[in-house]
């Protein structure tokens, strides 16, 4: 039964537009001025914002890369140390263990490391979305502003 109702709202939701305020008389005016400068000032938020991602993005990248290489050496050295206990005595099995732990610690924190960087990228991604939004929106609000000088 909830499917049969939730299935038209939701329809209703996706189909409803959404549409932009727009200022058509010089009785506008004001409302018009406070959207401009809201919108101006979420342009500033999100520029100080896109500029800081994109300067912390350096450390990510090489945060990633050291945790990257640390995982390869690591690895490298686990697979010699495993050569040697397979042929050596229970202390060179104890140090290959010890160091295959390592190596799963070091892979962890590759992988974590490079997902920090996917989602720096995300966020780069969005904050340049929404700051393109919102340039637009300001374009579209200095047309309403001219034409309402105009009358």
């Amino acid at each position: 039964m909830k499917r049969i109702f939730l299935l038209p709202v939701l329809l209703f939701v996706a189909v409803l537009p959404v549409f932009s305020q727009t200022y058509k008389t010089a009785s506008d005016t004001v409302a018009l001025n406070k959207e401009y400068a809201k919108v101006t000032s979420k342009i500033e938020d999100l520029t100080a914002r896109l500029a800081k991602a994109q300067n912390d993005l350096a450390k990510y990248t090489s945060k990633s890369d050291q945790a990257t290489a640390d995982a390869q050496s690591t690895a490298s050295s686990t697979a010699d140390k495993a050569s040697n206990a397979t042929n050596g005595s229970l202390k060179d099995a104890r140090r290959a263990k010890k160091e295959a732990r390592r190596s799963v610690k070091d892979a962890k924190q590759s992988r974590k490391a490079g997902n920090n960087l996917d989602d720096q990228n995300k966020k780069i991604r969005q904050l340049t979305a929404d700051l393109g939004k919102n340039e637009a929106r300001l374009s579209e609000l200095d047309a309403m502003r001219a034409k309402i000088n105009q009358q």
